[in-house]
């Protein structure tokens, strides 16, 4: 038997196979692989060491159900944690804009919305644990596998969706799908998905479809919901700016019945436009979102952010420069006033982030924070609670041991 001789190493003469070989060529691939990512990582603190550390601790750290609302509320002020019953009512609506389906899970369990709120404290818990970002070592651990049925049953439902939509269109004809769903008013995500088409001409896949779908109902609901109970929040605090909002509102529907918002009313509420961007200001649903550099980027001073660096951009904290926003801690709508307006950066606001990368349901939770904030303005008085709440910065904006609000019903009918 032919012997291996290794002095260099060490070791001495030793008898050859073929898993010594596949050992030792396994061996060297990863001492250079390893190798190639100390390399990697020392050039890149090298470079950016000329940037300042951060501090250690840092502060910056139907649908609506407003029958229960009013039902909670009934026996007077009503003690309630705003993210609990909103995350629900946004999931609840969402459900029903891209899916058409009443999921009714403010008033009963629906296992579809357990798996969603699941999902959401999954990706949290997994953010905060280094070692879970990797795949292959999160998907062995309780937490991936979890995920991993959940992501299964989430699916599922979408894909059961969208087939029985499939086998609709061609049926019933695109024209008379239009005409039927323009009776209703019930053209949903769904359905605007299934008749688009991408820059080739081609329909979109149900694999695309899905995504899409699924994209928009996990990102929707925690932003929504954040952003609505920070506004609440605010306006429970500055009692003259909810008085405000409410009148403008009842002005714009004194002489509807029932009231209702249409679309063409959102344009006709912009104090309470102004007021929902500075909650969104003070209060951003994500607090920070990271972004690869696809270059070299030099920055005025001449120091670069490296090519392939994930640099983490602190919206809270651009919403707080004291250079562009004085007295960043005071909630203060008229910021928002057009005349105030004029001049700043539009990157100076950036709720829903910017660039092609920007949220891709900006339209639709601006358009849903208004409805559902004048709704709730015209049947109900927010006041603060005993307890001021401490922000909580996750991927999500919360607040430590919930937003908390007394909430008094107003003498308006419910129809």
């Amino acid at each position: 038997m032919s012997l291996l001789s290794l002095p260099w190493l060490g070791l001495r003469p030793v008898a050859t196979s073929p898993w010594l070989l596949l050992l030792l060529v396994v061996g060297s691939w990863l001492l250079a692989r390893i190798l190639a990512w100390t390399y990697a990582f020392y050039n890149n603190c090298r470079r950016l060491q000329c940037f300042p550390q951060p501090p250690k601790r840092n502060w910056f750290w139907g649908h609506l159900g407003l029958d229960k609302w009013q039902h909670l509320a009934s026996e007077g002020s009503s003690r309630l944690d705003m993210f609990e019953h909103i995350s629900l009512m946004t999931l609840d609506s969402l459900q029903k804009c891209i899916f058409s389906f009443d999921s009714h899970c403010q008033e009963r369990p629906s296992e579809y919305i357990a798996t969603i709120l699941e999902l959401s404290a999954l990706v949290e818990k997994r953010s905060q644990h280094i070692l879970q970002h990797m795949d292959f070592l999160y998907y062995l651990s309780h937490d991936g596998r979890r995920f991993h049925r959940a992501c299964r049953l989430v699916h599922d439902f979408t894909d059961a969706v969208i087939r029985e939509r499939r086998r609709t269109l061609p049926t019933q004809g695109i024209d008379d799908f239009f005409k039927d769903k323009a009776k209703s008013k019930t053209l949903d995500f769904i359905d605007v998905l299934l008749l688009s088409k991408d820059e080739d001409g081609k329909a979109l896949s149900d694999e695309d479809i899905r995504a899409e779908a699924d994209t928009f109902m996990f990102g929707g609901h925690d932003t929504t919901a954040s952003g609505l109970s920070w506004v609440l929040y605010n306006l429970a605090r500055h009692p003259e700016y909810q008085e405000r909002c409410r009148q403008e509102v009842q002005e714009l529907l004194k002489d509807r019945d029932p009231k209702e918002i249409e679309w063409d009313d959102l344009a006709q509420l912009p104090f309470l436009t102004m007021c929902v961007k500075e909650s969104l200001r003070l209060h951003p649903p994500a607090p920070f979102i990271s972004r690869c550099c696809t270059q070299d980027i030099v920055l005025p001073d001449g120091r670069v952010i490296p090519k392939g660096i994930t640099c983490l951009i602190d919206i809270i904290g651009v919403h707080h420069n004291p250079t562009v926003w004085p007295d960043p801690e005071v909630y203060d709508p008229f910021r928002f006033d057009p005349e105030n307006s004029k001049g700043r950066s539009p990157l100076a606001f950036i709720p829903f982030s910017a660039g092609p990368r920007n949220c891709i349901g900006q339209a639709f939770a601006m358009a849903e924070m208004k409805v559902v904030l004048a709704l709730m303005l015209l049947h109900f008085r927010f006041l603060p609670d005993h307890t001021e709440p401490r922000r909580k910065l996750e991927l999500i904006m919360r607040a430590e041991g919930g937003l908390w609000l007394r909430v008094e019903p107003l003498n308006v009918s419910l129809q």
